[in-house]
């Protein structure tokens, strides 16, 4: 019996009342399917940390459904962090900023700052929605994967990697279908440093800070202060071994842009026409290479900045 629901009226409510219940929902975002739990009911968030095989003090991301519930969750909001969220939520963008009473340290992963996001996705909105309309303030939601392993972007992925590992009468997925955005999002420190930092790159770059607020804004330059999601240096990793440099030989899958010869011999995963394509179907193109028992991916990443630097990100950090 699959544990995945069409995103009707009904089963979108459930998700929202099951939620509130201390559930597990695989819920669609644009840019990876989240494991969601109330972010403050302790038992469904160790759940979470349970079910992914994820360190319990590696901090989790807090999903509101508007900006109303932001200062649920945070204290001391600067103005410049006002802005960034007036100006990308909904959106991949993800902000840390010094917690609340209501941000403990099981989401927090014992900091005294906590991460937040308003998702861009129609479904994960109308489950918040719903969600804050049954009392709660916001839903811990990381990417609905194995610890370290590939992030999914469908349903079917979430229901493979976790499908036998949720509590079948009241946790579900809900189909979403293909996310858009395909990695995970940007997070941006506005806590522990006076600059404004970049800590994990993503769809809401540099350029796009910059350019939307007039503010000045630092890419992720070395050892941070805090802990982050996906700041360790192994993560996002199929079972076959990622490779960014060299050649790759007969019987290596490869995933390139479309304006790449295959290699003769190799077993083509991706041919994005342009780096949104790229970053939107490279998870599911390792996952297709893992499915045909691949021991190597080559993945030829444009030497651009924008999605493309993120997309070098997650790779680098794959390769190892």
């Amino acid at each position: 019996m699959t544990l995945i629901k069409q995103p009707t009226p009904e089963n979108v409510l459930l998700a929202a009342r099951n939620l509130k219940g201390g559930a597990l929902i695989g819920l669609p975002t644009e840019t990876v399917y989240g494991l969601a739990a109330d972010a403050e009911n302790e038992s469904a968030v160790r759940r979470i940390y349970e079910v992914k095989g994820r360190p319990f003090d590696h901090p989790l991301i807090v999903h509101i459904g508007s900006i109303e519930f932001l200062e649920k969750w945070v204290r001391d909001i600067p103005e410049y962090a006002l802005t960034l969220a007036k100006s990308f939520w909904p959106g991949p963008m993800t902000l840390i900023l010094k917690r609340s009473e209501i941000a403990r340290n099981f989401v927090t992963g014992g900091q005294d700052s906590v991460a937040v996001r308003i998702p861009q996705n129609e479904v994960a909105l109308t489950v918040l929605k719903n969600f804050h309309q049954f009392g709660g303030n916001g839903l811990a939601a990381p990417s609905a994967n194995r610890f370290g392993a590939v992030s999914p972007t469908d349903a079917l992925s979430v229901e493979e990697e976790l499908g036998d590992r949720l509590n079948k009468e009241l946790d579900f997925i809900i189909n979403g279908g293909q996310c858009e955005v395909g990695v995970e999002s940007t997070i941006i420190d506005c806590y522990s440093t006076s600059n404004l930092k970049i800590l994990r790159s993503g769809f809401v770059t540099q350029d796009d800070i910059q350019s939307r607020t007039g503010y000045q804004v630092i890419q992720n330059i070395g050892e941070e202060q805090i802990k982050f999601p996906g700041g360790l240096e192994s993560h996002y990793a199929p079972n076959a071994k990622v490779i960014v440099e060299g050649t790759p030989r007969s019987g290596d899958g490869f995933i390139a842009l479309s304006s790449i010869d295959t290699p003769e011999g190799c077993v083509r995963l991706s041919s994005p026409m342009n780096l949104s394509e790229f970053a939107r179907d490279l998870y599911s193109a390792l996952r297709r290479g893992d499915k045909q028992d691949l021991k190597r991916i080559y993945v030829f990443i444009p030497d651009e900045d924008g999605i493309a630097l993120a997309i070098r990100e997650r790779m680098t950090k794959a390769a190892r």
